[in-house]
């Protein structure tokens, strides 16, 4: 499967390089005052009465290959093995959380310390705010 996925990525590949040079080889309809009075048609792949020369017919097949090219990749790119979980299922295992402090916990030994698993009392609620 591998190898198919390369083999259509490198034809792609080439025929879009082969659409670019096959297009800026051609002149336009208008690149010289003969073109508007027939004198063109001799340079035709067919004579006087093909209207496109070698070059456009050219570029006609290499765009109809990497037209072919590009729905092969989208078909081989799309078979896929099919899911077995969910998203969430393949996520790290999420940290323990910190043991909250027991409501009714002992008084700390010291007399006037501060407790030494919460913030001190006088910064209660700047845990949160943004610096100055």
């Amino acid at each position: 499967m591998n190898a198919m996925f390369t083999l259509i990525v490198v034809v792609q590949v080439v025929s879009a390089l082969a659409i670019i040079g096959l297009v800026l080889l051609q002149h336009g309809k208008g690149a010289d005052m003969g073109a508007a009075f027939g004198s063109g048609a001799s340079g035709s792949l067919f004579g006087a009465t093909g209207s496109s020369n070698f070059l456009s017919k050219s570029t006609a097949v290499a765009a109809a290959i990497f037209f072919s090219a590009t729905l092969a990749l989208a078909f081989v790119g799309n078979k896929r093995a099919p899911v077995s979980g969910g998203v969430m299922e393949n996520l790290p295992a999420a940290p323990a959380a910190p043991a909250a402090p027991a409501a009714n916990a002992p008084a700390p030994a010291q007399g006037g310390a501060a407790p030494a698993t919460g913030a001190p009392a006088n910064n209660a609620g700047q845990a949160n705010q943004i610096p100055k």
